[in-house]
């Protein structure tokens, strides 16, 4: 049985820092493509940062690019999502889903078959 368990969110200030971590287990390709996604309420479910782990190739999304960044722990099964430079627009859910096969890159969300439940993010003024 796949698990994604994601951990890490919590409240910071405009500014701070936070790092999300994601452990994968039960998932047995040997190379795959792990997204960090976030919804906001109202808002539509969008990728921020997907990694591939066989090259460790990584997508950002223009809103984070150059604040987050995503790595990987093969060793540990663990994913990570630092966020540095937090603005009250990353406020959201975080998610971390996982997917084998993919069309394109980076991979369209209906594609990630795993998800996990959520870690909140807030980020206050």
């Amino acid at each position: 049985q796949v698990q994604l368990v994601e951990s890490g969110g919590g409240s910071v200030q405009a500014g701070g820092s936070l790092r999300l971590s994601c452990v994968i287990s039960g998932f047995s390709y040997s190379s795959y493509y792990v997204g960090w996604f976030r919804q906001a309420p109202g808002k539509e479910r969008e990728a921020v940062a997907v990694i591939y782990t066989r090259n460790s190739n990584t997508y950002y999304s223009d809103s984070v690019k150059g604040r987050f960044t995503s790595s990987h722990d093969n060793a540990k099964n663990t994913f990570y999502l630092q966020m540095n430079s937090l603005k009250p627009e990353d406020a959201a859910m975080y998610y971390c889903a996982a997917a084998s096969v993919v069309s394109n890159w980076p991979p369209p969300n209906y594609e990630y078959k795993y998800w996990g439940q959520g870690t909140q993010v807030t980020v206050s003024s």
